[in-house]
């Protein structure tokens, strides 16, 4: 999670990041990228993402959107932000490290999550899918 973009959306300035937006976007990253800082790395488009995106027929520069966004309480006490698995349907050659969550809709491209695969995955003619855990993309718990 992006430290500084969380701090802004639940505090006074109001980072208006919409988690029900199917607007937003997963962009994949080639293991040439500097390692993120979440704690000063804010945007798609700003350094470390600004290069090195993954590339590839089937694969379009800035990521594909999101499917069926979710935020609940589940469970009891824990915000849980899931969607749909990320498909890319036949990709033609596309290796990626790591992708990137962001809210395309607003004009920073303000990063919401950031996701290390921890080696790099490889799709030629098949199907890139970045599966999400059964406890979600994210979750915060929030139980005192």
């Amino acid at each position: 999670m992006y430290v500084l973009n969380w701090i802004d959306i639940l505090d006074a300035t109001q980072l208006a990041i919409d988690t029900s937006l199917t607007s937003h976007k997963w962009a994949m990253f080639t293991n040439s990228i500097t390692s993120p800082n979440y704690s000063t790395d804010t945007a798609y488009g700003v350094a470390p993402y600004n290069a090195n995106e993954a590339t590839g027929t089937g694969y379009t520069a800035g990521g594909q959107t999101i499917v069926n966004p979710t935020t609940t309480d589940s469970p009891a006490g824990t915000i849980k932000y899931d969607m749909d698995d990320q498909v890319w349907a036949s990709p033609t050659s596309t290796t990626a490290r790591g992708a990137l969550l962001y809210a395309d809709a607003l004009a920073g491209n303000w990063g919401i999550v950031g996701v290390t695969f921890t080696t790099d995955f490889t799709s030629t003619a098949g199907t890139f899918t970045i599966q999400f855990a059964s406890g979600g993309v994210l979750t915060l718990d929030i139980t005192p």
